[in-house]
Parts: C-alpha cells; sequence; structure tokens
C-alpha cells in the first residue's frame, strides 16, 4: 500500500472551535495530509449505526499552516466507515454517556478492518484516572470512594488532600483541602452528589509548584522531553486550560522507569498515542483519549511527535513490526 492510499478518518470536536497554536489533532491532520494521505472529518453526532455497519456523515478535509484559514471542508456525504483505513478518534473528555456510545460504534468499523487509534476496546476500558491505579507502585497514596467516612479518615490520615471526579479534564471539579479541613464536607457533597458518585481522593504533591509533566508515548515508547505544566500563582492545578504554563523539560530517570512500568500494559492494550501526567515522582493520569500538548514540546524542541506516530500508522499497514 503506497502512502497516497490512506485514507484518515478524524473525529474531533468542531474544528472551527480548535485553538490553532496548540492544537495537537491538527498537528496530526497536518503530518497526514503532507504525506498526502486523504483526510475525512467527522464529529461524534454524525456517527450512526445501520443494519450491523457503522457510517457516517462525513466531509472531506484539507487543512493549512495559515492562522486565519487552517481548514477547508467538501460537502457532507454518508459513507460507510469501512471506506476508511485509520479513524483518529480525538473527541475530547468528558467520558459521558455520548463518548461511550460512540466508541461503540468505532468498534464496528473495527471489525471492519479500520484501524481505530486509540483501539476501542482500550478507550472503554481505561478511564484515565483509574488506569494509573494499576500501577499502585508509581502512584501516591489513594483512595477512590463514595463515602463520606472513607473520604474523610483519608483526609484525616494524609492532612492535605487533593479530591476530584473520576470524569473531569483540563482541572475542573479539582479541590485542594489543606489540614484544617475547610470546606472538606461541602467539597463531598458535592463531588460525590451526597454520597452517589465515586470520586479520588489523592495525597497532595506539593511537587505541583514545579508543574505536572505531560509525557507523551507514542506506540509504548516516550517522546525524550516532557511538558511540565506549571501552575498560576495560588493555584494547585497545572493543567493548561486552568492557565497554567506550559514548559518543555527533559525525562528524569525517574520518568523513565514510571514508563517502563506502563509499557508493557500500554502495548499490550495496543494503544498508540498516551499521555502520563506526573507530579514529582508519581504518575497521576495515563491519557487514552485525546492527549494533547504535542504542539507546545515541538515548538520548544524541534520535535515533530505527530509524525512519529505517523510513521506507526504507516507500518501497521506496511506490517512492519513496531
Amino acid at each position: 500500500m503506497s502512502d497516497s492510499t490512506l485514507r484518515i478518518g478524524v473525529v474531533m470536536d468542531p474544528i472551527a472551535d480548535l485553538t490553532y497554536k496548540k492544537d495537537t489533532s491538527l498537528a496530526m491532520l497536518w503530518a497526514a495530509s503532507d504525506r498526502g494521505w486523504s483526510l475525512h472529518y467527522m464529529e461524534q453526532e454524525d456517527l450512526f449505526l445501520r443494519d450491523g455497519r457503522a457510517h457516517a456523515r462525513m466531509c472531506d478535509l484539507e487543512v493549512y499552516r495559515d492562522t486565519e484559514r487552517w481548514y477547508s471542508l467538501g460537502e457532507p456525504a454518508v459513507r460507510p466507515l469501512a471506506d476508511l483505513d485509520v479513524i483518529l478518534m480525538r473527541k475530547d473528555p468528558p467520558v459521558d454517556e455520548h463518548f461511550l456510545n460512540a466508541v461503540h460504534l468505532l468498534g464496528f468499523a473495527e471489525r471492519d478492518g479500520v484501524l481505530v487509534v486509540n483501539p476501542t476496546r482500550a478507550l472503554l476500558e481505561c478511564n484515565e484516572k483509574l488506569f494509573a491505579q494499576q500501577f499502585p507502585q508509581c502512584c501516591a497514596p489513594t483512595l477512590v470512594s463514595c463515602r463520606d467516612s472513607e473520604l474523610r479518615a483519608f483526609h484525616a490520615e494524609h492532612g492535605d488532600v487533593i479530591f476530584k471526579p473520576l470524569d473531569g479534564m483540563g482541572g475542573s471539579g479539582i479541590f485542594h483541602v489543606g489540614p484544617d479541613g475547610r470546606n472538606l464536607g461541602a467539597v463531598l457533597e458535592m463531588l460525590t452528589n451526597n454520597g452517589q458518585r465515586q470520586i479520588m481522593a489523592q495525597r497532595y504533591l506539593p511537587e505541583i509548584k514545579n508543574g505536572d509533566t505531560r509525557i507523551l508515548l507514542v506506540n509504548g515508547e516516550p517522546v525524550p522531553y516532557g511538558l511540565a505544566r506549571v501552575p498560576m500563582a495560588g493555584e494547585t492545578r497545572g493543567n493548561l486550560a486552568a492557565g497554567g504554563t506550559g514548559v518543555s523539560r527533559e525525562l528524569t530517570d525517574r520518568d523513565l522507569w514510571l514508563v517502563d512500568q506502563v509499557k508493557p500494559m500500554i502495548r499490550e492494550k495496543g494503544l498508540i498515542f498516551v499521555g502520563l501526567d506526573v507530579i514529582g515522582d508519581y504518575i497521576t493520569e495515563i491519557n487514552v483519549t485525546s492527549p494533547t500538548c504535542v504542539r507546545e514540546i515541538d515548538d520548544q524542541r524541534g520535535t515533530d511527535i505527530a509524525s512519529d506516530l505517523m510513521d506507526v500508522i504507516r507500518r501497521h499497514f506496511d506490517g512492519q513490526q513496531a
């Protein structure tokens, strides 16, 4: 199969609303377009199932490196997803009912031989916060519970605790409760919906002041530079969406040890593009849905991470050992 024959579908949030200067999905689309591969655009609501076959209302897509006009779309047409070779699932969380239904529909495309990045089974299995807990040697002390008494006992034991929902993104819904326990009751009531919803409690890591580092893995191999997302003054969240500043840094020996711990399972699950979130010595999340930070690392380090990803996809179709 030659480069020109690969047909790349992308399921993403509205392309008109992306942030041009830092969007990772756009970097992927540029890298695919540079190879002469055709691009086909879908939003989550465009997917549907008819008589056991997945279809979508999709548009041919062209992308440009132009801050004023970064894309153009053809006329929408209904086509089977099996007409595509690859589908990049780049819809941002939350991983809610609509997201999960879309992933199930993409699973029908996989049955027809389409490569979905990342694989649908992994997207369904790997809650980004809970997945990290399969590697307790890599994580700070953590509790997942909806019970007020258990969450309060965890706070009493550790004093300084982060509480967060299991399905949040971009730093939303994250609360830091210090040793004085101020607002603990209100935080727990809101996050657990009065004891009806599981949440995560994690010992606060003061190293957050130096940044929450995103480490990207392409086919299980780490990009040699991470992006430390340093919180704003007075903040405990380093997420760029919460106003953090992204500073690239080389991976440490500890970072590489953490990668080695998770790499076998990442590969076993067929996860091609993954983001580890690391604070100090610990993994806090393993992002599998729509990892970001490619553009910031590329801009600061001269890497071309999306091109490396396309090389892996190319080798998949060439039948090479990636």
